[in-house]
């Protein structure tokens, strides 16, 4: 397994104004591992997560991806990493199984591909029953496990996650930990924020705690 790093951030920060959103913070996450990020609420762990998926820039510091900046405009990274923070836009004229084989298609699964894409992705969080529902006939768990789902369902080297054991009861949150282990098996890097310690405890091989003084 390589040892170079899918993602690094080197004393990222971020502020508005006088407001200190992250404190710098220095990490690593390479191939086939799972780094967890902890800390009370406000310590900045969306802010990390945003920072390290590309979709914010930090105030200070770099983060870096397969050694080069990271840019949310560079579509290597697009294509590299799937984050899921916070739920997605959801279309309430399309189905849970039409959201998944939407995105296969987006990153290039086609046809029959995409359709067994989006297939597996529900059956490993069983709610492949579901596939024909629409988003708004959904309990609070189905809708987190398909909004997972979502950034399972495509190609990623890379996966970033924010609080993914949120409105899962327990028996739930094993099936998210398999999944997740499953691409982490397979070689693809993955970053989680939770407050979860069986999940972490499950997934993580190195942790970083925010807010630590």
């Amino acid at each position: 397994m390589s040892t170079v790093p899918h993602l690094e951030a080197r004393a990222v920060s971020a502020s508005i104004d006088s407001e200190v959103l992250l404190a710098p913070t220095s990490l690593t996450v390479t191939p086939g591992t799972a780094l967890a990020i902890q800390g009370r609420n406000g310590s900045g762990k969306t802010t990390l997560l945003r920072i390290l998926s590309g979709q914010l820039r930090p105030t200070d510091g770099q983060a870096l991806f397969d050694g080069h900046p990271l840019d949310e405009r560079n579509r290597g990274a697009r294509r590299a990493i799937s984050a899921r923070i916070g739920l997605p836009a959801f279309a309430r004229e399309l189905t849970a199984h039409e959201h998944l084989r939407f995105i296969a298609t987006t990153w290039g699964r086609t046809g029959s591909t995409a359709t067994d894409a989006a297939d597996a992705t529900l059956k490993s969080l069983e709610i492949r029953p579901l596939r024909n529902r629409f988003v708004n006939e959904l309990s609070s768990g189905q809708t987190q496990l398909l909004s997972l789902a979502t950034a399972l369902v495509r190609p990623f080297d890379v996966l970033v996650l924010d609080e993914p054991e949120q409105r899962l009861d327990a028996h739930r949150r094993g099936l998210v930990v398999a999944a997740v282990r499953a691409h982490i098996d397979r070689g693809a890097s993955v970053v989680f924020a939770s407050h979860n310690a069986e999940m972490v405890n499950s997934l993580a091989d190195t942790t970083v705690s925010l807010g630590e003084q």
